[in-house]
């Protein structure tokens, strides 16, 4: 029986791992939740992170998914040991490979993150990169209102660059050369985000490493769909989806007809 991939996100910036997963695993079907009602999970206590992502997964197994994918930042540092240890499917996160592809990507040992409160608080990047190589520098900084910035589609609006620039400029001052997206709606602001910080520091964002991570995952245990067939992607939203479809479409450059508000 064919079985899909689960992927949950606060909402519509998880789309850019499911855009790397459409790309790299083309033969697998994708189901995608967005918690368009309760975004964001930033601004959230871990408890009430952790209570809305068994939720989100919950709803996913319904879907008799074979793998599930935590593409938010937020719910990764917060709450993905407990869902393993809830859920017998695979279930990945997207703050260590983030962190291995920053490394890898970094010249003169000066990383710099952003992203929700959340995020930042638990120091997640900060434990993985340090765990890669304790040489590292590691500098973060949150950006609460990029979240919102995106759920709006205010991603090249002028207000969105002053803000970038608010958040971004003690980033710029340490010199980083690599610079963590730690949010998977922050990808969506990479122009506004290369525009501030220059052409020569490189943007990291999980969505390629944890699509390879899914894909080894999968073939390792034998779940890797290698027939074409025809694709059937779902995408669920919590609440109306009007603003996800337009930003989806935007985004995934295709019709968003698929688009159901869950049960």
């Amino acid at each position: 029986m064919r079985k899909p991939i689960g992927v949950f996100d606060s909402g519509v910036g998880g789309l850019t791992v499911v855009k790397e997963l459409i790309r790299q695993l083309p033969s697998e079907d994708i189901v995608y939740f967005g918690d368009t009602a309760r975004v964001p999970y930033g601004t959230k206590s871990k408890e009430t992170v952790t209570k809305f992502s068994v939720e989100n997964v919950e709803f996913l197994m319904k879907h008799n998914v074979k793998l599930v994918l935590v593409a938010c930042n937020t719910a990764s540092s917060l709450s993905l040991d407990f869902l393993k240890r809830c859920f017998r499917v695979p279930i990945i996160g997207v703050i260590a490979p983030g962190a291995k592809n920053a490394v890898n990507s970094t010249r003169n040992n000066r990383i710099g993150v952003v992203g929700t409160n959340a995020t930042i608080i638990s120091g997640a990047y900060e434990k993985a990169v340090k765990k890669i190589s304790r040489r590292i520098a590691v500098y973060s900084q949150s950006c609460p209102l990029f979240v919102p910035l995106v759920e709006e589609g205010w991603t090249g609006e002028r207000v969105t660059y002053e803000v970038a620039s608010i958040y971004l400029k003690g980033l710029k001052s340490k010199g980083v050369d690599t610079l963590i997206l730690g949010c998977t709606h922050y990808p969506l602001l990479k122009d506004v985000i290369k525009k501030f910080m220059g052409g020569k520091v490189s943007l990291i964002d999980s969505g390629g490493e944890v699509a390879k991570e899914a894909k080894s995952i999968l073939d390792a245990s034998g779940l890797l769909n290698e027939n074409p067939g025809k694709k059937k992607h779902k995408f669920f939203v919590s609440d109306e989806p009007g603003t996800f479809i337009r930003l989806s479409e935007r985004f995934l450059k295709r019709e968003m007809k698929c688009v159901k508000r869950a049960a």
